[in-house]
């Protein structure tokens, strides 16, 4: 309607003033309602041509949406393992921060594991008492076998030297039992080293990485029973919360409710433009948003990045091709905005419905002198054309109350 009154002023208007007072033709004599096409024709038929060209060129060059919306994460609160509720800490709608306690989870079994963790680990140190006990044992048990090797060994060189000497003091049979009594002294001395060996070993391999073990089963049990209380990952607050203790909860099938982060979506919004925008959309553009939820607020904003890809052709892979004209629509152009000075949009609550203009700025095209004369005030009238689309938007904004409230019956 604006651009129509506008443009009605450059044609239809000079048009009637041309037969008004020139020709001296007067409204509702020779200028009637079944005469006006005929007598405005001219008027009528450049106000409609001027009137679709200004269109056209503003919702070209200056594009507009009202899919804008700042989307937000959720995080969903659910424990890593099933179990009955046996402790709440906070309520539903309830500010919290990173680190708090939400609920608890029955730990008994958690910390049965605990203990017999901690059991094995004091048992494992006993046993390396006894293992010191028994390398010692084994040591002295080989010093006892190498003295009696020792003393058989003496005696056996002594009288083995005079059975060679043909000694009559000296038997062969006695020779023969002290040989092999020295054997059996040297296979002591290798029995005690081998108990040695093995006590060494059970000291020094085998009650360390029983060691290691219980440790490790000590941290997965303090990490099972940690995991029984669960925390809040972030700062946010808790919505959908209705958790009481006796409740029974699974993380695939039942969750305790949802936390919204403090700073998702917050300062950041997302606008669907048409495709036909996709050349005019470039990062830096200046725009202006109104929001439901701020009446009569313009907030100056800026686009800082656009999505290089279509939501629409996106694919999944399955066991069907996947047929284009299948698409139920045809997506939309995302671009990412922000607001142009720090502050201005912290009031608006994440999720809220938006209108955005988008403005093409040829300002420092306009500083080329070699820029010719038809493209200097055609870029003239691009920028110009902006701030009727500008005054729509406010326009739009002052009478969304009265046309949600009033004309539409929304609540």
């Amino acid at each position: 309607m604006l651009e129509f009154i506008c443009c009605s002023l450059l044609t239809i208007f000079p048009d009637y003033l041309f037969r008004r007072f020139k020709q001296g033709k007067r409204i509702g004599q020779e200028i009637t309602l079944f005469s006006m096409w005929y007598e405005l024709r001219y008027g009528l038929s450049a106000c409609f041509v001027l009137t679709v060209s200004l269109i056209t060129t503003i919702l070209y060059f200056h594009p507009s949406t009202q899919n804008v919306s700042s989307y937000f994460r959720t995080v969903t609160i659910l424990p890593e393992l099933s179990g009955r509720v046996e402790e709440v800490m906070i309520v539903n709608n309830q500010s919290i921060k990173k680190g708090e306690p939400i609920f608890r989870l029955n730990d008994s079994r958690q910390r049965a594991a605990e203990a017999t963790a901690s059991a094995n680990l004091i048992e494992l140190e006993s046993a390396e008492l006894l293992a010191r006990d028994d390398l010692r044992s084994a040591k002295a048990n080989l010093d006892a076998a190498e003295a009696a090797y020792e003393q058989t060994s003496d005696e056996y060189y002594r009288k083995n030297t005079l059975f060679l000497e043909n000694s009559a003091a000296v038997s062969a049979r006695e020779v023969e039992r002290l040989e092999n009594l020295l054997n059996e002294r040297q296979a002591g001395i290798d029995a005690a080293k081998s108990a040695v060996t093995s006590a060494t070993h059970r000291l020094e391999a085998q009650i360390p990485a029983q060691r290691q073990s219980a440790e490790a089963a000590l941290h997965q049990a303090e990490i099972e029973l940690s995991k029984m209380t669960v925390y809040a990952g972030v700062d946010g607050r808790i919505e959908q919360f209705d958790l009481r203790v006796g409740d029974y909860i699974n993380p695939i099938l039942r969750p305790a409710g949802i936390l919204v982060p403090s700073d998702s979506g917050r300062t950041r919004f997302q606008a669907g433009f048409g495709q036909l925008s996709a050349q005019v959309i470039k990062p830096g553009m200046v725009a202006e948003m109104s929001c439901i939820t701020a009446p009569f607020k313009i907030i100056p904003m800026v686009i800082t990045n656009v999505q290089d890809v279509i939501p629409a052709g996106q694919i999944r892979p399955s066991d069907t091709l996947r047929d284009p004209q299948d698409n139920p629509r045809p997506g939309t152009l995302i671009a990412y905005l922000e607001p142009l000075y720090e502050g201005q949009a912290d009031g608006i609550p994440p999720g809220s419905r938006c209108a955005v203009n988008a403005y093409t700025s040829n300002h420092e095209r306009l500083q080329d002198p070699d820029l010719g004369t038809a493209a200097y005030v055609g870029l003239h009238v691009i920028d110009t054309v902006g701030y009727a689309h500008a005054l729509i938007l406010r326009f739009r904004s002052v009478l969304l109350p009265f046309k949600m409230l009033v004309f539409s019956g929304g609540h």
